[in-house]
């Protein structure tokens, strides 16, 4: 199933422009983002393949069908929370029938996670740029034998260099496991002898291990930092994938305010934590945020990264004790809108 599907069979029923635009966030520079619902004709409803979700490529469109629209709002999901109390300015359509969705018999104290735990996962987001900017990791992928280390002396060295003094090759060498000593394996070296090297290539994720005659000496002791290896690797991968990856424009903010954080990341986290309070306190849903000044501030990098740290702390402090305090019920009323969704969906049917 297809937008263009969707559109051409009257399908949608509700939707709207989402994100900053409906925010009242959106600069020169912002895209147009577009969420909204639709419902199944009555034949894919009742057949086996349901279909809960559809969007474009880069999910900047997306709409939901109506079951799993009524379904997140159950749970308390900021992003269709948001979607129903969209401003009328940013409303492009909206069928009358879901005039009866009323968004005061679904808030609940779940908002204090849903909204809290969104808010924090963007201060991850902007700590995990902030690492990658920072910390960046080269394109020349290491291999095993840069994780390799000798005893030499009193100490250790990098077999790299081990083997540079030896004016050996890896290819000869031979390792044979030691007895109780986990990632350390006996070192043997012989031209002579067909040993199975220290590595077969550079893609290699782990060391080879060769059969040694019984009266050839052993050289030296050699520690494989075989975790040490893993977490570069899962490093590299994120880091070069989020190169690949990453929103140029945003990036290109992020270097201009030179702040080394995602400061968008952290405009919503303070957006969240705001109207998770607002929630806990009216037990209203305000999208279109009345300090565009501030949040747009945060955004341009004008604030430490410490600062507003120590900022949505005292915000989530803050939220803590509102939804502590709230008469809020702990769950939404599941079967209010189990029977709401069955009326709708009974209603659209019958008047198809």
């Amino acid at each position: 199933m297809t937008i263009e599907f969707l559109k051409e069979n009257d399908l949608i029923i509700l939707e709207c422009i989402s994100g900053s635009k409906a925010y009242g966030l959106d600069t020169p520079s912002s895209d147009t983002d577009i969420k909204g619902v639709f419902l199944l004709p009555k034949n894919d409803f009742y057949g086996l393949e349901y279909t809960p979700q559809v969007s474009n490529s880069t999910n900047d469109i997306v709409y939901y069908e109506l079951g799993r629209y009524m379904e997140l709002l159950s749970l308390n999901n900021p992003n269709i929370l948001e979607l129903l109390n969209t401003p009328e300015s940013a409303i492009i359509y909206k069928h009358s029938y879901l005039d009866a969705i009323n968004s005061k018999m679904i808030l609940s104290k779940l908002c204090k996670n849903t909204f809290g735990k969104f808010a924090l996962s963007q201060i991850k987001k902007a700590k995990g740029l902030k690492k990658k900017i920072v910390n960046p990791v080269g394109k020349e992928r290491k291999n095993v034998l840069s994780f390799c280390y000798v005893n030499y002396g009193q100490g250790s060295i990098t077999l790299s260099r081990f083997l540079e003094l030896k004016n050996w090759k890896q290819e000869n060498c031979g390792l044979i496991n030691i007895a109780h000593m986990k990632d350390v394996f006996g070192l043997f070296y012989n031209e002579q002898i067909n040993y199975n090297g220290i590595i077969k290539n550079d893609l290699s994720n782990d060391i080879r291990l060769s059969s040694i005659p019984k009266e050839e000496k052993q050289e030296a002791l050699l520690y494989f930092n075989k975790d040490g290896y893993s977490k570069y690797c899962k490093e590299y991968k994120e880091y070069w994938d989020w190169v690949e990856n990453r929103n140029e424009v945003r990036y290109e903010n992020t270097q201009s305010h030179g702040k080394n954080y995602d400061a968008k990341n952290m405009m919503h986290t303070f957006r969240l934590l705001e109207m998770a309070i607002e929630i806990g306190k009216k037990k209203e849903i305000n999208v279109k945020r009345p300090n565009r000044e501030f949040l747009l501030d945060i955004k341009s990098g004008k604030y430490e990264y410490e600062d507003l740290l120590e900022m949505a702390k005292e915000l989530q402090d803050e939220m803590d004790l509102v939804f502590e305090n709230s008469d809020l019920p702990e769950k939404p009323n599941i079967e209010f809108i189990n029977k709401l969704t069955f009326e709708l969906r009974d209603k659209f049917y019958q008047n198809e």
